[in-house]
């Protein structure tokens, strides 16, 4: 049903009339100091992909690239992590493999169900939808600043608990609510991913740059200049289909390109929900912040100013 012809977050291939297997891999180098935070950061992540088609996490397999003077101590702090994170989801880890590399590289081979008729996917923007984001961003400046030994412990300890934090609730919602629509914010950053959604649905999206949640220090760091290659790439690609008002500021216009690990949800839905999505977030104790609308047209629009009250 999606594969490589589409630009979503998982494969998805259909078992019946009402089944869909959803499968996803991602791994990465370490972006923090501790191993098992590492492990399970890039847990979420990989399950990421799934909540951002879904689907629900069933089982996954350890995917690693170890070096061989890795103290022992430290592989399990990695695999704990991973494997506790991966429980956390409702799922288990059924097996892996793992080879020999000069760096450490851990993910997930992630597999979860989703009913066919329910699929979020990147070409199910509608117009009149409005914009709803699950997480702060500004993880790569963060992650930026403390590879180079300049962040605050306090802001790696907010950035690391959002990453470790699944989407699993906001993915819940976002079905529960209607949602056609999803994508998980990571490598390519907010304005990087809503694209791929603006293309592949044929819409056009704007955002209200004071709506959008920084985690602390995150515009400090992109004043700074703490700026990621990724988060460079990302706006040398994406940046032609994106305008700004004049009145956005240089940090939010790096902020918005800024790539992400383990990001939240961004998904669409029908603004008349929006009141009665917010209300049942915060019962659930879901984040969410409404970012934007969806409109007739292409490409993407940055507004200055804070989320509309009449809205």
């Amino acid at each position: 049903m999606v594969g490589l012809g589409a630009p979503d977050d998982a494969a998805v291939w259909r078992l019946d009339d009402r089944r869909a297997l959803v499968v996803t891999t991602d791994f990465f180098t370490p972006i923090v100091d501790d191993p098992y935070d590492y492990g399970a950061i890039a847990a979420a992540n990989a399950l990421s992909d799934l909540y951002a088609m879904g689907a629900a996490p069933i089982f996954a397999l350890n995917v690693a690239a170890l070096p061989t003077d890795l103290r022992p101590e430290v592989l399990d702090a990695i695999f704990r992590g991973g494997a506790e994170k991966v429980r956390e989801a409702g799922a288990v880890i059924a097996g892996g493999h793992s080879v020999q590399d000069s760096e450490p590289k851990f993910g997930l081979v992630a597999v979860g169900l989703a009913d066919v008729d329910r699929l979020l996917l990147k070409s199910g923007l509608r117009p009149g939808e409005l914009l709803v984001l699950s997480k702060p961003l500004g993880t790569g400046v963060t992650a930026t600043a403390l590879k180079r030994g300049q962040a605050d412990p306090s802001d790696v300890a907010e950035a690391v608990g959002w990453m470790k934090r699944l989407n699993a609730g906001a993915s819940r919602l976002a079905l529960e609510f209607g949602a056609h629509a999803a994508t998980d914010v990571t490598g390519f950053g907010l304005l990087g991913h809503s694209s791929e959604m603006a293309e592949a649905s044929r819409v056009h999206l704007v955002f209200h740059a004071g709506a959008f949640p920084w985690m602390r220090g995150a515009a400090r760091y992109a004043a700074e200049g703490f700026i990621a290659g990724g988060s460079r790439d990302n706006r040398a690609h994406f940046g032609p289909s994106v305008s700004f008002a004049s009145e956005v500021d240089e940090a939010t216009r790096w902020l918005l390109f800024d790539a992400q690990t383990s990001g939240g949800l961004l998904f669409g839905v029908d603004g008349q929900h929006l009141p009665e999505l917010l209300a049942a977030a915060v019962l659930a104790g879901v984040d969410l912040w409404p970012v934007g609308r969806v409109e007739t047209g292409a490409g993407i629009h940055v507004e200055a100013g804070p989320w509309p009250k009449e809205r």
